[in-house]
């Protein structure tokens, strides 16, 4: 039964959706049209239901596994395991919103109108629990081939309607979702990895604009209070928007001087080679992510100038996955405690101050850790072939004065030295740099593998 505090929410459906094999189930929902809640403001036509695992029912402020989350700040990723933030007793089990068990949960109650945009929002402590976990794939095809009568599936299809149209408010603001194909390694039936370009499903994208909505609410809940920690992005430079305007030119892709940046993205099909490359170059303009943290101990109350997150569109906040990253379990501490009316608890605020350096420092050491896996097995897969010939698209390459920097750097002569870039290869999946005097950005070429070595983590093709 719930305790002091914590609201009975065993009879919402809370339904997960994850990648295949998940345990650590840090979010769950399900979504509903808005039914005439006493409370509810005027113009209410849905209500997100998000519930988000409570990792502070567990873990003791101060104590041997707090000290050990801030010194990992994020769970680690290889094909064959996970490091996981926290010992896997709670991430895979206690705190995991699995399906049939009763957990605490921090409930966050969103109230949307008939565009989407945010009309009330609250979290509080809860206990749920879920009734079914699906897999995104699951979770895809109830929603192609809903049967009648199923309540999981009336409530993806609301998934559906309020992800489109979140979507479209995302857009008007001048955000920004890229659907870049990911490169995975997976595991083959031999127990031998291979690499894999995988395309995001729709359902993927819509269940992640319940997440940002949320942090969104998250973060208007912070200003709000004067406390709190957002996730912040700088505006694109505009010397990044000149090149990548260049690289639509180079191209073919029409690119209005008129049209924003956010309304161009949504025409373009990452499985057509240039529109690929053309994605691939975008993500040059969401660089400088950082943590801002504002009302802690010793620090001025209220939101620091140029803390929104331009990709977003919006100030925003990380809430919604604190099995895996320690900054959420801050952020839905700082949310319950303004949204109960009471003092934020003083181990948060003692903690905001470091929390964006802590989350640099481990999230640069988790980039790394899962960049050097892919670069392990992209070198496994081509070592010993090197001579051969494989079709692939050129994604990215340096422009003029990129190339004359580099040259200069090298001590190299111009005209001799050879442009660089990226290729893709269809099969394997690989991304690895690339050499020729001639690299047609977009085009499909026949790129040469010149050096595939395993310890030094390194694949190089040349093409020409």
């Amino acid at each position: 039964m719930p305790g002091p505090g914590r609201v009975d929410l065993r009879d919402v459906p809370f339904v997960t959706i994850d990648p295949p094999g998940s345990m650590d189930l840090d979010q769950a929902l399900p979504l509903a049209r808005a039914g005439g809640a006493p409370d509810d403001p005027a113009g209410a036509a849905f209500v997100v239901h998000y519930a988000i695992a409570d990792v502070g029912a567990f873990v003791v402020p101060g104590g041997a596994i707090d000290a050990e989350v801030h010194e990992r700040g994020t769970t680690l990723y290889a094909p064959d395991g996970r490091t996981p933030l926290h010992p896997a007793v709670l991430s895979e089990g206690a705190a995991s919103l699995l399906p049939g068990e009763d957990r605490p949960a921090a409930a966050w109650r969103v109230v949307l109108d008939a565009r989407g945009e945010i009309l009330d929002a609250t979290v509080r402590r809860a206990v749920v629990r879920s009734t079914q976990r699906l897999t995104y794939d699951e979770a895809q095809a109830r929603i192609d081939t809903r049967s009648a009568g199923d309540d999981a599936g009336d409530a993806l299809l609301l998934l559906r309607e309020v992800g489109e149209l979140r979507l479209a408010r995302e857009r008007e603001r001048g955000g920004v979702s890229l659907e870049v194909p990911e490169q995975e390694i997976v595991t083959r039936d031999d127990g031998s990895f291979g690499l894999e370009f995988r395309s995001t499903l729709p359902a993927e994208a819509w269940n992640a604009q319940v997440s940002l909505l949320t942090g969104i609410a998250a973060a208007r809940i912070m200003r709000a209070g004067g406390v709190g920690v957002f996730r912040a992005l700088p505006e694109a430079d505009p010397r990044d928007v000149a090149r990548l305007r260049r690289t639509a030119r180079a191209l073919g892709i029409d690119w209005p001087r008129e049209t924003p940046y956010a309304e161009l993205v949504p025409t373009l099909d990452s499985r057509v080679p240039r529109h690929a490359a053309f994605l691939n170059e975008a993500t040059s303009l969401f660089r400088g992510a950082s943590y801002e943290a504002f009302g802690g101990t010793g620090q001025e109350p209220g939101v620091p100038d140029d803390a929104a997150h331009a990709a977003i569109g919006a100030e925003y906040a990380h809430v919604t996955a604190p099995l895996r990253r320690l900054v959420d379990r801050y952020g839905t501490e700082v949310c319950l405690a303004l949204c109960a009316g009471e003092d934020v608890p003083r181990w948060v605020l003692d903690a905001l101050p470091g929390l964006p350096r802590t989350m640099a420092r481990t999230g640069q050491r988790a980039s790394a850790y899962e960049r050097a896996i892919v670069d392990v097995v992209e070198a496994a897969l081509l070592t010993g072939r090197e001579g051969e010939e494989f079709d692939g698209v050129v994604v990215d390459v340096e422009d003029d004065r990129e190339r004359a920097r580099r040259l200069e750097r090298e001590d190299a002569d111009e005209a001799g030295g050879a442009r660089r870039g990226q290729v893709v290869l269809a099969d394997p999946a690989v991304r690895a740099p690339v050499e020729g005097t001639d690299l047609p950005l977009g085009d499909p070429v026949r790129a040469t593998l010149r050096e595939a070595s395993v310890p030094e983590r390194r694949v190089r093709f040349t093409v020409g």
